[in-house]
């Protein structure tokens, strides 16, 4: 598959609705998944029975829809307007972490981004999922074009996340959209799809567990793929993004059973099930996740196509 596709190799998709169907993909991943937080919904969860409605999304869908609104507006990461956008649409309240939450008020304070995040754990910079978690969008708004999804993807994981794993963790996502999102009508088997993420992310633990999550898609036990690869309990890119990537590549053409093997591995659910349905969104369409998910999902913000999804 050519990076830059000419005139006649061109996806016959609109890169900004694949991106549009990635976000709700997204953001109906991770608002199920967090339902399962909740203790009275673990019953649900090993029936297979869906969590009564409303579900509220995380910082997962906060930080993507600025993602994809800055995305498709303008085509590329503009660094210092995504740390903006993160910085005033910050509510503490949708879960973030100790770290994001001071770095963004010190943004909004008028705080220099690029050193608070290189500042990070005793300058290493964050190795965590959050740049993974929201990078879907990005991903679809390029498909079939992995290089260029993949270096957006770093710049977008830089303005909080300067570790390398955590920046590998990012590329890897957007590369595994990309791919989802590019030529819907034709096949593309999981094997395939996780060799084209390998081909552009680069040496790291992230993508040793990419490689040996591809050589697990024959095992069909969740239980052993997480057990190899991490569930996100660690919060990190490194036992995070090879784990979502092997639901994601064993269920591309299945949003519901991708979500419910997902979130059956427990870990940190939201993140997790928010990047797997990012990814086979990018895939299905808003229109192959089911209805009644959507309807229980809480509203995207009105402001991230300038009207409501």
């Amino acid at each position: 598959m050519p990076s830059h596709s000419n005139s006649v190799d061109r996806p016959p998709v609109d890169p900004v609705a694949t991106a549009r169907d990635a976000l709700n993909g997204l953001a109906v991943g991770d608002a199920f998944g967090a339902q399962f937080f909740v203790p009275d919904n673990l019953a649900a969860l090993r029936d297979r029975r869906l969590p009564q409605g409303p579900w509220p999304w995380t910082d997962d869908t906060e930080m993507a829809c600025s993602v994809h609104q800055l995305v498709v507006r303008q085509g590329e990461v503009d660094q210092d307007a995504l740390a903006r956008f993160f910085a005033e649409r910050h509510d503490f309240d949708r879960g973030y972490g100790p770290a994001m939450n001071r770095l963004l008020r010190l943004v909004r304070q008028g705080g220099e981004w690029r050193e608070l995040a290189a500042g990070l754990f005793d300058g290493q910079g964050s190795w965590g999922n959050g740049a993974a978690m929201r990078v879907a969008p990005l991903g679809a708004r390029f498909p079939g074009d992995p290089e260029r999804a993949a270096a957006q993807a770093a710049m977008s994981a830089e303005v909080t996340h300067t570790h390398p794993e955590a920046v590998a963790g990012a590329v890897a996502v957007a590369v595994a959209a990309s791919r989802a999102a590019y030529r819907r009508t034709e096949p593309v088997a999981g094997a395939d799809l996780l060799a084209t993420v390998l081909d552009h992310v680069p040496p790291s633990r992230v993508r040793d567990g990419i490689a040996e999550a591809r050589a697990l898609l024959g095992r069909p036990h969740v239980e052993l793929a997480a057990h190899r690869l991490g569930n996100g309990r660690q919060v990190s890119a490194v036992d995070t993004v090879p784990f979502a990537l092997w639901c994601a590549a064993r269920n591309l053409t299945d949003y519901a059973a991708a979500l419910w093997v997902t979130a059956s591995a427990g870990g940190d659910v939201d993140t997790t099930c928010a990047i797997v349905g990012g990814i086979v969104a990018s895939r299905v369409g808003t229109g192959g996740i089911p209805a009644v998910w959507r309807r229980r999902t809480e509203t995207l913000p009105a402001w991230v196509h300038g009207r409501q999804c």
